[in-house]
């Protein structure tokens, strides 16, 4: 803001004694003292406002105002109180260094002066800084954002881009408020005010038009509801930009796609090696595949990029193919209870959508194929597994989940009806209680006593029950064999 700005504030009505000639100076601040010599406290571009109670006598006029000019302040408001008016001394030391010379009326406090051209400064730069953000909005990658960042921070306000993982993006060198990506995927509505140690912080949404567990998430340590336009103008630039930022997150590497290409191929390990180099996961290693599905259409192009937020650190390098990612990392023994973190994190952001992760078990160059299958196999049966999805490991796979999940639909459904379809029908017809009566005779491990006590019914009332189950199913409760089949029946519905 030049100093001739300053001058034409209506509100202020400064007038000025001198220096017509260096109107054109720029104003970076304001300082208000009445020290004699005040110029280690000054750094060069404020305007210096003082009540003259420095000046004992004509000569601390020249040592007032020289020290001013040596600092390289814009200029000098002086106010009229002390003195009546502004003394014919200090009017020459200012000719005399070229100090330019404004007053203020008896009526207009320093703290007035003081807030209004603060308040134009932090204007002018918001909107500079907005200006320059639309010009280089196309060409800015993500390393530039900490350089953003750091402009808004010269204008009071901090701020921090963080991944919905809680991942930090970019921000000031202070850690962000504790939980704020909790608080972004669990909000109702955004923006919402986060309160941490007594300090208001703002959380907004990079690109508010896809699903929160996809998105970045904007901190920002002023409370929404005293933002002035100037300021929610370029937040909203802000948040534009790393917007794009974050939409260019994962781009479709060729080595990664060729790995993968190559994997499903069935091309030896000696072959591999070089595409393993290439795209830095080394050949000698030995690998975990992860598989991710989920994100509706048109959010699957996110799906990669998403992956990699979720393994972060672990060095993944993914693809997606057939609606399916895909990731390959280095063995980590560590890897699944990560994950499952990570995905059980953003859960509350999903909100209708669905997010499932398999992951296969260490494998080597050779095996590597195999593991992909491993994944894509765990990743379909975590799918299957909730309405939001949910994280397969190699551990789940051995169980009897695994096991049934691998059957298909159709043969599935025909194993299950056709042993519990009479009991439903019995149950419907006659209000009976079959199929419970089945399910904790089976989790008693078979036990009459046990169970009739947990059923609050008779034990020869229970052998009813179960005599009933046999004669409708042809089956045998005493043989092994039955119970099994029961059980596996009981764990498709």
């Amino acid at each position: 803001m030049r100093l001739r700005t300053v001058l034409t504030m209506p509100d202020l009505g400064l007038e000025l004694v001198t220096g017509d000639a260096e109107l054109d100076r720029d104003v970076r601040g304001t300082v208000t003292t009445d020290l004699l010599e005040p110029g280690r406290y000054l750094s060069g571009g404020e305007l210096v406002l003082t009540g003259l109670h420095w000046r004992q006598r004509p000569d601390d006029s020249d040592t007032f105002v020289r020290a001013l000019a040596a600092a390289g302040v814009t200029g000098m408001v002086a106010g009229q109180a002390r003195y009546g008016g502004i003394p014919e001394d200090v009017v020459a030391a200012c000719e005399r260094h070229a100090v330019p010379l404004l007053r203020v009326p008896e009526a207009v406090s320093f703290a007035v002066v003081t807030e209004r051209v603060h308040r134009e400064l932090s204007t002018g730069s918001a909107a500079e800084l907005s200006t320059m953000l639309d010009r280089h909005r196309r060409h800015l990658a993500g390393d530039g954002l900490p350089a953003v960042l750091e402009l808004l921070d010269g204008l009071g306000i901090r701020c921090w881009i963080l991944a919905p993982t809680g991942r930090v993006v970019a921000g000031t060198t202070a850690a962000p408020p504790a939980d704020a990506a909790a608080a972004f995927l669990a909000a109702n509505t955004l923006p919402i005010v986060l309160r941490d140690n007594d300090i208001a912080y703002t959380i907004v949404a990079a690109d508010g038009r896809i699903p929160r567990f996809l998105d970045w998430l904007l901190i920002i340590d002023v409370d929404c509801a005293e933002w002035t336009p100037e300021q929610r103008r370029l937040i909203d630039d802000l948040a534009g930009l790393v917007a794009q930022v974050r939409g260019r997150r994962h781009e479709d590497d060729a080595h990664t796609r060729q790995l993968f290409d190559r994997i499903a191929a069935g091309t030896p390990a000696a072959q591999l090696a070089t595409r393993l180099e290439l795209t830095g996961l080394g050949a000698d290693g030995r690998y975990q595949v992860v598989a991710a599905a989920g994100p509706r259409a048109p959010y699957l192009v996110e799906l990669p990029g998403l992956l990699c937020e979720i393994l972060d650190g672990r060095s993944p390098v993914a693809v997606l193919i057939d609606e399916i990612a895909l990731a390959v990392i280095p063995a980590d023994t560590d890897a699944d209870a990560d994950i499952r973190r990570t995905v059980a994190a953003l859960t509350p952001g999903l909100r209708g959508d669905r997010l499932a992760v398999g992951i296969s078990a260490a494998a080597d160059a050779d095996g590597l194929r195999d593991a992909v299958e491993e994944a894509r196999y765990a990743c379909r049966l975590a799918a299957e597994h909730s309405e939001s999805g949910g994280v397969v490991g190699r551990a789940d796979l051995t169980s009897r989940t695994g096991l049934l999940a691998s059957v298909p639909e159709r043969m599935r459904r025909t194993f299950r009806d056709s042993l519990l379809a009479p009991l439903h029908d019995y149950d419907r017809t006659h209000s009976a209680d079959l199929v419970h009566t089945l399910e904790i005779f089976l989790d008693l491990s078979g036990s009459w006593a046990r169970c009739a006590e947990v059923m609050f019914v008779h034990v020869n009332t229970l052998r009813y029950r179960i005599q009933r189950i046999e004669e409708l199913t042809g089956r045998d409760l005493s043989r092994f064999e039955d119970r099994v089949d029961f059980f596996l029946a009981l764990a498709l519905r």
